[in-house]
């Protein structure tokens, strides 16, 4: 099968974010033909002007729809598009030179119909973003828990980097609903289907996580809502290892109350982990400041997902809480 590729960019109020993604398609190595869609999906602040002033470098097509979440707008753009094979990006994406070169080599070596690319720092990122992404990548986080690249039947690739056949996106019928989450979902129905995934991990993105304390807080206890409820959906899918982050935050609650009785055990293991992901940090950012910063977004990580995944797994698994009833502001409106 010849591979036509079309990138599927939704994008909601994020015109700069469109124009540096952009930029970096102009920079694609390969001579690889391939489409850009963008679909707006409902900003009231437009990427129309920029994408314009591409129209005449990039085969780019430009879609305006109502606010219905990046999922929809995702499977929005699939259906607009003329290739067979989709690469989905979020917006706060910068493309690496070699990025569609790599997919290619790996899809040609072993093709699945749906991979997944990791996430890197680039040197232009803030401290903080630097550190998030350490904190969101490191395998001594829960940067591992959704597989690696030696699990090509079980890694759940995640949209801001994700490629998907037009086929099975027909069978699949795309993302669903809930936000986050859409992405997982969606993996698990792909194997339902008899599909296969995998990591590429040469086709990394550069994502800038446009982001603050607060919303990287917000964020990641969302991801934790929205596993207690994948979980239900899909029990095949359960693993201890979706717990670890909320023993993680118990244990260091525990162990901070035994110090005050002189019982400095928990405490040591603790602060000894803290010390390890310090030095990882400076190893792989090669900055004390944002080594330090690493380890506090680690801390907001655990405890964000943690209380998330605890208070989502009481409310669905033990009271039996409808998920659309009780978390509303995770699922998006059918249109």
């Amino acid at each position: 099968m010849q591979l036509q590729f079309s990138f599927i960019i939704p994008v909601y109020n994020r015109p700069d974010e469109i124009q540096e993604l952009l930029q970096s398609f102009e920079l694609l190595q390969g001579n690889i033909p391939f489409e850009i869609v963008i679909v707006e999906d409902g900003s009231t602040i437009s990427s129309k002007e920029v994408v314009d002033t591409y129209k005449e470098k990039l085969d780019i097509s430009y879609f305006f729809k109502e606010n219905s979440g990046p999922g929809d707008s995702r499977n929005f753009g699939m259906k607009h598009a003329k290739g067979n094979y989709f690469i989905i990006l979020d917006s706060d994406c910068i493309l690496p030179k070699n990025y569609i070169k790599e997919v290619v080599k790996s899809l040609k070596n072993k093709y699945v119909d749906c991979f997944g690319g990791p996430d890197a720092a680039h040197d232009s990122f803030t401290s903080l973003q630097k550190a998030i992404n350490f904190s969101m990548t490191s395998f001594i986080t829960t940067g591992g828990i959704r597989g690696n690249k030696n699990s090509v039947d079980t890694f759940q690739p995640r949209s801001f980097n994700m490629g998907l056949s037009k086929e099975a996106f027909i069978a699949s019928k795309g993302f669903g609903r809930i936000h986050p989450g859409e992405d997982p979902d969606l993996s698990i129905r792909l194997w339902d289907l008899g599909y296969k995934t995998k990591l590429i991990p040469e086709a990394f993105v550069y994502h800038k996580r446009r982001i603050s304390w607060r919303k990287f807080y917000k964020q990641v206890h969302k991801f934790g809502l929205v596993r207690p409820i994948l979980n239900n959906w899909h029990p095949s899918t359960k693993k201890i290892t979706y717990w670890f982050p909320t023993i993680f935050c118990l244990g260091f609650i525990m162990s901070l109350g035994l110090a005050f009785l002189n019982f400095n055990l928990g405490l040591v293991v603790y602060m000894s982990y803290f010390f390890v992901a310090l030095v990882l940090a400076l190893i792989n950012t090669k900055s004390f400041w944002v080594s330090i910063l690493s380890v506090v977004a680690i801390i907001i990580q655990f405890f964000g997902y943690g209380y998330g995944f605890l208070k989502s797994t009481f409310a669905v698994s033990i009271r039996n809480k409808k998920p659309e009833a009780y978390f509303p502001e995770l699922f998006f409106k059918s249109k």
